[in-house]
């Protein structure tokens, strides 16, 4: 049996830390499961920190923090838990895959938010593992918002337990915006989301690792599509997928493909007029009540 692990936080976790504790050996996928590890911390938004956020992000500031907020900032939990010496399989072996948030209530900018991110569950496939990381963020004592972060590693862990995953909706959009993502800025994302994985960092290291550069966080570039979709201003609450296909290239010229109708809005993101997107995602409205854990 598994002993549940449970880090408690008083402060930011330390990059340092973590990172440092990425090269140990890791125990490996065994059919006694994953182990339950759970990591919180309480955080209130400072200004210079909201300030940077939207500068990296693309995202217009407003009165509430905005829906991507809490995905960059809990992302250091994440972090902490892959990194842990029980957790079965190396954080370099782990590429995001998908993303779910859903953000019940307005959260203020200057609330302090009860943070907490837990392993909610893994799956065997053909090919690799996925394993879900479910995070949620209080504030006053209600759920206001939560994710589910899906990891994959590739490799031999056995007979498959499912057959498929949740797969990226196949459309046709017509091209609705078109930028040259920024050419910088990996570091100072990563002191925000505590992710200083080198293949957003030097470009050296992702040539070694099959990518024609270095690229940037997935959240970030999750910011920059919604900053141009024709969805914003939706009220709460609301739910968005994200399917992460591809690298997001630093300089690259992007084409954003998207429509919105019915409370729905569905958007890609082209890197370079490849026809294959490297984000799909879709945002919708929800019946108020609705728990992402009922989801999981």
């Amino acid at each position: 049996m598994h002993q549940d692990i449970r880090l408690d936080y008083r402060a930011r976790p330390s990059a340092l830390a973590f990172m440092a504790r990425a090269v140990r050996p890791s125990p490996g996928l065994k059919r006694s499961g994953v182990p339950a590890i759970s990591a919180s911390w309480r955080h209130r938004p400072e200004a210079a920190e909201l300030a940077r956020f939207h500068a990296l992000s693309g995202l217009p500031e407003g009165g509430t923090l905005p829906l991507l907020y809490p995905h960059t900032i809990g992302f250091p939990l994440h972090m902490a838990i892959l990194t842990q010496p029980a957790f079965p399989l190396p954080i370099w072996r782990m590429l995001q895959v998908r993303n779910r948030i859903v953000q019940h209530a307005p959260l203020a900018r200057e609330a302090e938010l009860e943070i907490t991110v837990r392993i909610a569950g893994h799956r065997i496939l053909e090919k690799g593992a996925e394993f879900d990381m479910h995070a949620s963020v209080r504030a006053g004592g209600a759920v206001a918002w939560e994710s589910v972060n899906t990891f994959y590693s590739r490799g031999r862990f056995g007979a498959p337990a499912v057959d498929t995953v949740p797969e990226a909706p196949k459309v046709s959009l017509p091209e609705t915006a078109s930028w040259r993502m920024p050419a910088g800025g990996g570091w100072h994302y990563g002191g925000l989301s505590g992710d200083y994985n080198p293949l957003h960092l030097w470009s050296g290291y992702a040539r070694k690792h099959g990518f024609a550069q270095a690229f940037f966080h997935p959240q970030r570039v999750l910011g920059q599509c919604l900053a141009r979709l024709p969805a914003r201003g939706w009220p709460l609450p609301l739910q968005l997928d994200a399917w992460l296909k591809g690298p997001v290239f630093y300089g690259a010229p992007v084409t954003m493909r998207s429509a919105a109708a019915g409370g729905e809005a569905v958007f890609a993101l082209h890197v370079d007029e490849d026809e294959r997107p490297a984000i799909v995602g879709r945002l919708r409205k929800l019946e108020p009540g609705s728990r992402l854990t009922q989801q999981i």
